[in-house]
């Protein structure tokens, strides 16, 4: 796999929003970023008009593991959560479930 990345959830909407389709199969979201956090990358991805804006995996990568930091990463369209610390072992598995 490649992976890119993005210093601020400003700047990761700006790189799928002009990345060619099929460019990316899953997006990581940190949650806590400058500028923009990752709820509201996650919101402004999936308003965007492409197709894929709204099928792409967006995963939640945060040392918020509360029940209720899970529901809102949900409720902001993310589709999976990882809790800090996450282990390869971890990324690995969540990366393979995505891929199928």
């Amino acid at each position: 796999l490649v992976v890119d990345w993005a210093e601020n959830g400003s700047k990761a909407v700006d790189q799928f929003e002009a990345s060619d389709p099929g460019s990316y199969f899953a997006i990581f979201m940190d949650m806590q970023m400058p500028v923009m956090n990752g709820l509201d990358a996650t919101r402004a991805i999936r308003r965007l008009p492409s197709p894929e804006s709204k099928q792409i995996p967006i995963i939640a990568l945060t040392a918020n593991a509360y029940l209720e930091d899970v529901q809102k990463c949900k409720e902001a369209g993310m589709n999976d959560h990882m809790s800090k610390p996450v282990q390869i072992e971890q990324i690995i598995r969540t990366v393979e479930r995505w891929m199928k």
